[in-house]
């Protein structure tokens, strides 16, 4: 192991690397960085004073706070750079931490609140705070020793060194999984409120031109045959027969709607029959397989049923297929299925056919869509959902 593999880490139950006496190629990088110190930190501090003086102070007014957003973006950058110049002088590994990603629907409100609670900024800025007074002394006392105390500058430049080791460890390392998963489920999140808000738009738009229209119709056929019952009773009893064919149309849209929502089926018997139910409106043949020994909480199950309806639609639609199945089943605490078909393939997340919904949709309870669908055939898309217990969610809710 050389000498920059022993010089990784303070933290973590690392020890610090061995005091060298000789002014090594790793010595000198050492004292580079400390004499680097002094205009970083100037240059930190210098920033950090600009953004809370001018974003705080202006606050009160429209533009206060996007500045201050902007304020925290640029502290990102300059974290990465003392990353960079750690690694490259002190032979610090330090992760990069999670970028900030928006929601394609996101806006200004989503990016201000995103950039504000963005903890990799604000430890950046704290970072570039504390180091003022640590840059001019760890210059100055790097810059005398070169000419006062030369016989022992190398056992300065490792223990101040040590200290840079530990700060840029310590403020500018990502927080690990927390960070990331908070990150995760922020993005989540507004998938999951921007899914229900289109399914509500859908549910509005159908209703609208689909049954209610329908009912309109109703409404003035039946007052036209009033009108007519004495004068003309032929002409009033086919328009009552018209309307008679009007409502079973209207109710069989508002039974198709309902479906769409939660079918009663899922309810009553579970995804077994559920899923059944929907294979037999797909116009390939599909086989069913449900091997599960328990029911799944309800939001796994409705999620699980509207996946396996939404990609047999897309058999129906698109693969021109001759067969085509689906296996549920339970293994540990996740939730598989899989929907397979011997159509012509070519299938992929951005070819316009919703997957990139479901995925979307699976990723926002953590689940997992993988599509494996080579140009010629066969497709299988594998979906993954974490099992929940119908009692957890029960207790949950209490």
């Amino acid at each position: 192991m050389n000498e920059r593999s022993k010089s990784q880490g303070l933290l973590g139950g690392e020890q610090p690397p061995p005091v060298r006496l000789a002014l090594d190629g790793d010595t000198w990088r050492e004292i580079a960085h400390l004499l680097a110190n002094l205009p970083m930190s100037l240059i930190g501090f210098t920033y950090v004073v600009t953004v809370l003086s001018t974003g705080g102070a202006l606050t009160v007014t429209v533009i206060g706070v996007p500045l201050l957003a902007a304020g925290l973006l640029g502290a990102r950058q300059l974290g990465k750079l003392e990353r960079a110049r750690a690694r490259a002088l002190l032979g610090v590994r330090v992760e990069e931490p999670t970028p900030l990603t928006l929601r394609k629907s996101g806006g200004m409100v989503q990016w201000l609140s995103m950039t504000l609670k963005d903890p990799v900024g604000w430890r950046t800025l704290l970072y570039d705070f504390v180091r003022l007074p640590w840059g001019i002394l760890s210059f100055t006392v790097t810059f005398m020793s070169l000419f006062v105390l030369w016989p022992v500058l190398p056992l300065l430049a490792r223990g101040l060194s040590n200290v840079d080791r530990a700060m840029v460890r310590g403020l500018l390392s990502p927080s690990d999984e927390l960070e990331r998963r908070i990150a995760e489920l922020e993005s989540d999140r507004g998938v999951v409120v921007d899914t229900a808000a289109a399914d509500l738009r859908r549910i509005e738009r159908d209703l609208h031109d689909g049954a209610q229209a329908r009912l309109v119709n109703l409404a003035m056929g039946l007052g036209l045959a009033k009108e007519k019952l004495l004068e003309d009773p032929d002409s009033a009893a086919a328009m009552v027969d018209e309307a008679h064919g009007e409502v079973k149309l209207a109710l069989q849209e508002l039974r198709d709607l309902a479906r769409g929502i939660h079918p009663a089926v899922l309810t009553d018997r579970g995804l077994d029959a559920a899923l059944s139910a929907v294979a037999t409106r797909c116009t390939v043949p599909v086989k069913v397989t449900v091997d599960l020994g328990a029911r799944p909480a309800a939001a796994i199950e409705g999620i699980a049923y509207f996946t396996v309806s939404e990609l047999l639609q897309n058999i129906s639609k698109h693969s021109r297929a001759r067969s085509a199945s689906v296996e549920v089943w339970r293994a540990d605490e996740r939730l598989l299925i899989q929907v397979s078909d011997d159509g012509r393939g070519g299938a992929h997340l951005d070819g316009g056919t919703g997957m990139a919904g479901l995925a979307e949709r699976l990723d926002a309870v953590d689940g997992l869509f993988v599509v494996d669908s080579p140009v010629g055939g066969p497709t299988t898309i594998t979906a993954e959902l974490p099992w929940r217990d119908r009692g957890d969610e029960g207790r949950r809710r209490r």
